[in-house]
């Protein structure tokens, strides 16, 4: 009687092929809000730095010029800034939303976001 040597062929077949494919579907979804979450975040570092070196350009154009700047881009002009920074949420420079003072005078007092977006903390952007 003759015996034949049973042969595997190497590679996967289809039925494990598709259980790995399966696998890595269920990991991509348990992974994405949590890397969505994290890239919100560091939007909002950002937002918040930029607003802050924002506020302090204009801060330190009214300790030089015992006024406010009449626009952002006044203090580009006089070097209190090199450029006005991308808002992380509009992803546009040109479209910060500025606020006068209380007192009735012209000039840009504050700075504020564009971007209509809640924050994780829930309150808008465009408040912070």
């Amino acid at each position: 009687m003759v015996r034949f040597a049973a042969t595997r062929r190497a590679g996967f077949t289809l039925m494990e092929l598709a259980i790995v494919l399966a696998i890595l579907g269920v990991l991509l979804r348990v992974a994405t809000p949590g890397f969505q979450r994290t890239i919100l975040r560091s939007r909002e570092t950002v937002l918040k730095q930029d607003l802050a070196g924002l506020r302090e350009a204009i801060d330190g154009f009214f300790a030089d010029h015992r006024r406010y700047p009449d626009t952002l881009e006044v203090l580009v002009e006089k070097r209190y800034v090199r450029k006005l920074p991308v808002d992380p949420f509009t992803r546009r420079a040109d479209t910060w939303v500025t606020v006068a003072p209380e007192e009735g005078e012209g000039g840009v007092w504050d700075v504020r976001s564009g971007s209509d977006l809640v924050g994780l903390d829930g309150t808008a952007y465009n408040e912070w």
